[in-house]
């Protein structure tokens, strides 16, 4: 069994592909709308509207639908509302009820600096503690946009795993991260081949080397090695007689039975020495002043142990062995090892039961056996199960009951299973499921009471104010809220003056806001947050500043876009949503612009945006939660042209060849519509997604592309592209190689030349790469993926300096429609010195695709200073994400001996987007400054992202010398 998913347009970390430069198309939509008279209808009703929004008065909703039309003495952009339809049933969206969610995730003031704290812990810290670091990693690195250093820090806290408990959780989460628990056939047992997933090497308790974790697992061995191990099923009357013969051939070669226990009117004969040899309560009875070690005969039946049970006590005294006795007997010879302190015995039992857990209904019944008897490894392996079951698992009565509870928290404690990542695993999980649920409070509150001091309790203390916040439970919200600021978290104050302000104290969430914004270097999130306190000029001006600081925050976008609105300017109000859909797309964005779309009658390119709302996340619901995505879509079928399947292809070869990835994405899905479960469209959304930066979005649509797959070598695929982008590159590789012997195929050939081109490639390596990519030309495709092969094939020969080849592959690409080839050849000429043919050809790109911030960038290399400033500017301000603009600007007024306002470029950058190579640069700059503190501050804050980054590490090394010396 495995898993299917497929990254991004693909190309190779080497080439200049999709996975690099983004260039969206975000179309405006005109913002004139046709002139036309309102009808009358009716509007809800007060008492509906209080249903719908309790917390809300009525007039906040306008008229039940509306109607759009251009006053003849307005200027185009403006706009107003009268009348009613049937598409806008909750009127248009208010300003006053729109409120930036309150991240559940731990967000330092000064992240550098945190950032530079968590190196050094890992730098100072034993191996054995490695593990728990790691997992702080995580914690910070979750409010990152970058998912991958949230898994590389999961991987690493599973590498240094110590014991069975954490490898098992560590594990668990790894595998929960590609979520197989979607995929159809895929059991909870199975593993990528590695043993840093593998269910049975997370329950080797001995041991210790982080390098193993690595390597490939036994269980395709282990599963042919138990085949025929034993037959759980074989009938009581074959055990009993194995057990006689046992007992009865046993010593014919060594000495004679000298003792028998006896049970009712059954007597076990068995040899003193070897059960004394059991453990110290038996040496002492059979051995010492008791009157059991003067007779042959001891009477055992008030024990309450059954015949069998004491039949595999004396089998196990000789051979130590427990291969052949039956589960059921295992289960109470661990009782009586337990009872008589059978050290060596209850750890075989433990072992031989663990082996047998396999399915959640075998953890249900046997983790109580396990929890009652403390048995480490059964406890173990059955916790695995639940874990590996996630989110499934949550529904059963047992795990809340186990989990949930504080009497299950201190029966796992008693058995070794209890612990903060056990909960902070579980509690994100729920959190993910459903924030209100009351198991997640629960899971939630067992995570406060493990939590030890420093940023433990100030993540279940956070968590658990935003869960309470979010049920509405604002006095408790704030309590936990200011139980995470007294432990040391600054963001929580955010929590703690929104629940202020939902009790009715606005003045005081203000001043709380206000005394944080000078008492610290203000960030964005400062400005946004009080900017929800104070009204007219100061709250605009506090959401310009909020957007200066931290572009990337869309509350501020979102408010201004339905400020506008209400002053009935809808042109601007879209654009100014465009903003931040250019760069950072979000149903909840797109939720906005569609609002607007309807608005202006202009419908065709709202369900666009209400399809790609779905790509996003299918069960969205829009207007307030009030209506599913779904039935919007059907409302506005029948007023916008219908297409077939057919149509469907045309149009999307149009929007990709204009790089129109979220009208792309809108066209897949109403091919979806039309044939549901083609695996071959999942596969072009999870493209599409990973262009977009929506990762999680992209693997369910892989797993998708997977589970309908038609043939093995497809879904082999699937699966190896889900293993690649979460980082499990040989295990990828592997499923590449197993698809190419069942059948050749354009994507096989594809991912094995993108694994392999992953890392520095050598001139032969990047000859087997133009191998497997002509390999993949070969095989029969459609345009779109030849298109991005021959992209990547001419970026390979450019790198082998190959630029006849490299430029024939790049016009065939764009003989096909491969916009983005224009880039490659851009480049080509560069190279050749064409410079105004390299800057010409970027034009193309830049008038075939809106909003392109790449191509700016590039265009910004093939022209003089004045103008690539002005291209990086404007690259820059569609695409504040695009670090190279800062790090140019800033490297030109280092050139201009403006040491402090190139500083100060890169610095505006890294507070919201902390990026290896801006601070690598900057700590550049301090080392030319003779600062050599922050050139050590920053160098360690670039390796706490990327801890082999050579460049990064000679530059620390020479700065921390330089500290020397001066000392």
């Amino acid at each position: 069994m495995q898993h299917n998913i497929f990254a991004s347009m693909r190309s190779l970390k080497i080439m200049d592909g999709c996975k690099g430069s983004q260039v969206y198309s975000i179309h405006n939509p005109s913002s004139t709308a046709t002139a036309g008279s309102g009808t009358a209808g009716g509007g809800i009703g007060e008492k509906l509207l209080q249903q719908l929004h309790d917390h809300i008065k009525s007039q906040t909703f306008r008229s039940k639908s509306v109607r759009v039309f251009q006053s003849p003495n307005r200027t185009s952009s403006e706009v107003v509302v009268e009348g009613s339809g049937s598409l806008l049933p909750y009127g248009l969206p208010m300003s006053d009820i729109l409120e930036p969610k309150i991240d559940p995730v731990l967000r330092p003031v000064n992240l550098v600096e945190r950032l530079t704290g968590l190196y050094n812990k890992i730098e100072n810290c034993s191996e054995f503690d490695r593990s728990e670091v790691y997992l702080e990693h995580c914690s910070v690195f979750k409010g990152l946009s970058d998912a991958k250093l949230f898994r590389q820090s999961l991987r690493s806290a599973r590498q240094h795993a110590v014991n069975v408990h954490t490898k098992v959780v560590l594990a668990s989460w790894l595998r929960y991260e590609r979520r197989e628990d979607e995929l159809v056939g895929w059991s909870s047992m199975d593993c990528c081949g590695r043993n840093i997933e593998c269910p049975k090497a997370t329950l080797v308790a001995n041991g210790y080397d982080p390098e193993l974790v690595f390597d490939v697992c036994c269980c395709s061995r282990d599963c042919e090695d138990e085949g025929d191990g034993g037959d759980e099923d074989e009938d009581e009357e074959d055990f009993m007689t194995f057990v006689g013969q046992q007992c009865s051939t046993s010593y014919e070669d060594d000495e004679d039975w000298d003792m028998s226990f006896c049970i009712d009117d059954d007597e076990i004969r068995c040899c003193r020495f070897n059960m004394a040899s059991l453990s110290i309560p038996f040496k002492t009875m059979l051995y010492g002043e008791f009157v059991e070690s003067r007779r042959e005969k001891i009477n055992f039946s008030r024990n309450e142990f059954s015949v069998e049970v004491m039949k595999a006590a004396e089998v196990f005294s000789r051979t130590k062995s427990l291969s052949t006795i039956k589960p059921n007997v295992v289960l109470e010879l661990l009782s009586l090892a337990n009872r008589f302190c059978c050290e060596e015995m209850k750890c075989a039992c433990d072992v031989h039961l663990a082996s047998l857990v396999c399915e959640l209904e075998d953890a249900s019944l046997l983790i109580e056996y396990g929890l009652e008897e403390t048995a480490y490894l059964l406890v173990g392996a059955c916790l695995q199960i639940f874990l590996r079951e996630l989110p499934g698992s949550m529904q059963c009565l047992s795990f809340v009951k186990l989990f949930c509870s504080p009497v299950g928290r201190d029966r796992l404690a008693m058995a070794g299973h209890a612990s903060f990542m056990l909960y902070y695993f579980l509690s994100q999980v729920a959190m993910e499921e459903e924030m209100r649920s009351n198991t997640t409070v629960m899971l939630l509150e067992r995570l406060v009471e493990c939590a030890k001091d420093g940023w433990e309790k100030q993540q279940a203390f956070h968590q658990l104010g935003v869960v309470m916040f979010e049920r509405k439970e604002y006095k408790d919200a704030q309590h936990w809220f200011e139980s995470a600021v007294e432990a040391g978290h600054v963001y929580s104050l955010v929590g703690v003056a929104r629940a202020k302000y939902k009790r009715g104290h606005t003045y005081a969430a203000y001043k709380l806001m206000n005394s944080l914004i000078n008492d610290y270097k203000p960030v964005g999130w400062m400005y946004q947050e009080r900017s929800l306190y104070c009204i007219g000029k100061e709250k605009m001006m506090d959401l310009i500043s909020a957007t200066e600081l931290d572009p990337t925050l869309s509350f501020p976008y979102k408010y201004r876009a339905v400020s506008l609105l209400e002053e009935n300017r809808i042109g601007p109000a879209i654009t100014e949503i465009n903003k931040i859909i250019g760069f950072k797309v979000s149903p909840d964005c797109l939720e906005l612009r569609a609002w607007f779309l309807i608005a202006m009658e202009e419908y065709e390119a709202a369900l666009r945006d209400v399809r790609a709302i779905l790509t996003l996340d299918p069960n969205y619901m829009m207007f307030y939660g009030n209506m599913h995505g779904n039935h919007l879509v059907q409302l506005l079928g029948p007023v916008v042209q219908q297409y077939n399947q057919a149509d469907c292809w045309m149009q999307l070869y149009d929007r990709w060849s204009s790089v129109d990835d979220i009208g792309s994405l809108a066209v897949v899905h109403q091919m979806l519509e039309n044939d549901p479960g083609k695996s071959l469209l999942c596969f072009r959304q999870s493209l599409l997604l990973l262009r977009l930066n929506c990762q999680k979005a992209a693997m369910r649509s892989l797993r998708q592309a997977r589970n309908h797959s038609t043939s093995d070598h497809e879904r082999l695929v699937y699966e190896g592209w889900i293993l690649y982008d979460t980082g499990h590159r040989e295990e990828a590789l592997a499923k590449a190689e197993e698809s190419i012997s069942i059948q050749r195929s354009f994507e096989a050939y594809f991912l094995k030349a993108y694994a392999l081109a992953d890392t520095s490639l050598d001139s032969e390596s990047s000859k087997y790469v133009i191998h497997l990519l002509e390999e993949a030309l070969r095989c029969p495709s459609d345009g779109l993926r030849k298109g991005q092969a021959l992209n990547n094939l001419g970026s390979v020969y450019v790198d082998c300096d190959k630029l006849d080849l490299a430029a024939d592959c790049y016009m065939n690409a764009l003989n096909i429609k491969h916009t983005r080839a224009h880039q490659g050849l851009a480049r080509v000429y560069h190279l050749k010195n064409h410079r105004k043919a390299a800057y010409d050809e970027m034009t193309k790109l830049i008038e075939k695709a809106w909003n392109s911030s790449s191509a700016y960038e590039k265009r910004s290399e093939y022209c003089d200073r004045d103008m690539a400033k002005s291209d990086l500017s404007l690259a820059t301000q569609l695409d504040p994400l695009r670090t190279y603009p800062y790090r140019y600007r800033a490297a030109v007024l280092m050139d201009d001996h403006k040491e402090a306002e190139a500083i100060e470029e890169l610095s505006k950058a890294i507070e919201f987007k902390p990026d290896l190579q801006l601070l690598h640069l900057r700590a550049a700059f301090y080392d030319s400054m003779n600062d050599f503190a922050s050139t050590v501050r920053d160098c360690e804050a670039a390796l706490c992202l990327d801890p082999g980054h050579a460049e990064t590490l000679e530059l620390c090394n020479k700065a921390r010398e330089r500290i020397k010396e001066q000392k």
